[in-house]
């Protein structure tokens, strides 16, 4: 995994002049060494992505629908491989690594049954009015221009999927900057597409530093926007190009509502052992782990105890060991931070339960009661293995209390109650709620996105292809309707 990785310039391989190393947040050894674009070099990949947008928007869907079939049955044969490799570069336990190799799996497979079927065009009769007699409208979609995708470090693989997956499916090209802790995983899926039939412009996967992306962002052959990552980032992208399209898939503040019907000793257990599970499955670091629990007072004073132990159970160390549940944060600075806000949430009153102990790019399993509402940790993203647990009054409260975030990405609600599951499809201010679970239940062919600072737009490959497409419409006249 030493060896130093070319990155992928308009469908072929290349290096630049100068070159990075990515090291494992385990350990600190060398993963791997990757060459950077240069200036020019990046600038050819959008020159060339700009002039192939008609050939590749015309390609036929069979094209695109092989080649996405293609990438995703070398996955599957490459899986172990690649499973290790996201463990090496991210921290990932190996476990999840796997799952991650297996989303992408699917999203490739759904991109491809999704370019069979895309396009195939609404027809409307418009003679309801008298000036529309002999009118039928064809509605077809057409790519918006050439993608910018902007991947986070969380599921180097999965992520730098849905991005490239629907672009391919609707025929848009794309530009996928991975980013730059994890570019390994982004720049296999590069190795894969160079074994397909794609028109050679139509993607590239180009490791730019972070201080070059703003003339990328800027670029006016870039008219699509996708981006995850960061709120702050996310919106700064935005308002610097009022003009251009943006998906952004940003941060979450993760709630587990558990309710009162929810109350038996098996009930409380399956809860207990999900939000322990998923309050720090990839070490907290995903924008729909549950970072929040609102109880039901009927119910807390016997969850919490379970919460505590189920959290405790977590096997931590080596990512590369199948059994490790939590492995590292990114890095040793994410850590810090995390440690930071759950030591100023202790400083301010709240009761450190489980957890709360930090070594180099690892923090332990957390678990907080009574936490200030005025805490960085409770009205921010932690993006690591902290829980926060408090008690609620009835549903109306604990809903009240899901929506105090500025967040809405996902929300969890364990009820076996069917009126108060569509009560709480109704109440809560987000963009997923799942009944009878945690927040963190994502399937890759769901329109995936939230409300307020969560983001703007939908992934999910269907509603991504929609987003990179426009509606056209096409009047044909003087037709025996």
């Amino acid at each position: 995994m030493t060896s130093t990785h070319a990155f992928w310039l308009a469908g072929r391989q290349a290096t630049g002049e100068t070159t990075f190393d990515v090291t494992s947040p385990w350990d600190g050894r060398l993963v791997g060494t990757v060459a950077v674009p240069t200036d020019a070099q990046v600038e050819e990949a959008v020159a060339a992505a700009h002039a192939v947008i008609d050939e590749f928007a015309a390609t036929p869907a069979h094209v695109r629908a092989a080649a996405l079939d293609h990438v995703s049955k070398r996955l599957v044969e490459r899986t172990e491989e690649i499973a290790q490799l996201i463990s090496a570069e991210n921290g990932k336990p190996l476990k999840w690594a796997r799952g991650e190799v297996g989303r992408a799996i699917s999203v490739f497979r759904f991109a491809a049954e999704e370019a069979r079927r895309f396009n195939g065009g609404e027809a409307q009769r418009l003679d309801t009015d008298a000036g529309g007699q002999g009118r039928l409208a064809l509605t077809r979609r057409f790519p918006k221009g050439v993608v910018l995708g902007i991947a986070p470090f969380n599921f180097p693989l999965n992520l730098c999927a849905h991005k490239i997956a629907p672009a391919i499916a609707v025929g848009a090209p794309i530009i996928l900057k991975p980013a730059p802790a994890t570019p390994l995983s982004g720049l296999i899926i590069g190795e894969l597409l160079a074994e397909t039939e794609l028109p050679a412009g139509s993607w590239s996967v180009l490791p730019v530093p972070n201080d070059k992306m703003p003339a990328l962002v800027q670029d006016e052959r870039l008219p699509v926007i996708s981006f995850t990552g960061s709120d702050k980032v996310g919106y700064a992208i935005m308002d610097s190009v009022p003009r251009k399209h943006c998906t952004l898939e940003l941060g979450g503040n993760g709630a587990a509502v558990v309710l009162a019907d929810f109350a038996s000793e098996e009930d409380l257990d399956w809860a207990a052992t999900r939000i322990a599970t998923f309050s720090n499955y990839q070490g907290g670091q995903s924008c729909i782990s549950v970072q929040r629990v609102i109880a039901d007072a009927s119910v807390y004073d016997r969850l919490l105890p379970k919460i505590v132990a189920a959290v405790e159970a977590q096997v931590t160390g080596d990512p590369s060991d199948s059994a490790t549940d939590v492995g590292p944060l990114v890095n040793e600075d994410a850590a810090k931070r995390v440690e930071s806000w759950v030591d100023e949430a202790v400083e301010a009153g709240a009761q450190l339960l489980a957890g709360g102990k930090r070594d180099g790019a690892s923090y332990a399993p957390t678990v907080l009661t009574g936490v200030p509402a005025d805490t960085t940790l409770a009205c921010e993203e932690v993006f690591g293995p902290v829980l926060t647990v408090q008690s609620v009054n009835g549903e109306a409260e604990a809903f009240a209390a899901a929506n105090s975030s500025k967040y809405g990405l996902q929300a969890g609600v364990f009820t076996h109650d069917l009126q108060s599951a569509f009560r709480a499809h109704r109440a809560l201010e987000v963009g997923g709620v799942v009944i009878g679970d945690v927040p963190s239940y994502r399937a890759d062919q769901m329109p995936y996105g939230g409300a307020k600072q969560s983001g703007v737009g939908r992934e999910g490959v269907k509603f991504a292809m929609d987003d990179y497409t426009y509606e056209r419409v096409l009047v044909l006249t003087g037709l025996a309707l």
